[in-house]
């Protein structure tokens, strides 16, 4: 019975359940806004790695490299393309 059981799935979600209430406290309190975005920031990518592993099954395959390579090339591509129009529209470089 205990491996029919989807452990890593239920701590999954409520891992993603904690993270979204952190996230929410951010709203409901008080805080300033580079806290609030530092603990937004945080629990996003935490959140977005907990649903890549878990849900999404990453790690459980042969070629596991090739898909967090391609994670990682996303992420440079997103991370170049949003310092690019800041860089564009909001510096003036």
């Amino acid at each position: 019975m205990k491996e029919l059981f989807p452990a890593k799935q239920v701590l999954g979600f409520a891992f993603s359940l904690v993270l979204t209430v952190i996230a929410l406290a951010v709203y409901f309190l008080d805080m300033s806004f580079q806290t609030g975005m530092t603990i937004l920031l945080v629990t996003a990518f935490v959140q977005a790695g907990v649903q890549l592993t878990v849900f999404m099954h990453a790690g459980e395959t042969d070629d596991k490299g090739a898909i967090y390579l391609n994670v990682y090339y996303g992420l440079i591509i997103a991370l170049v393309t949003i310092f690019g129009t800041l860089l564009a529209m909001v510096w003036d470089m």
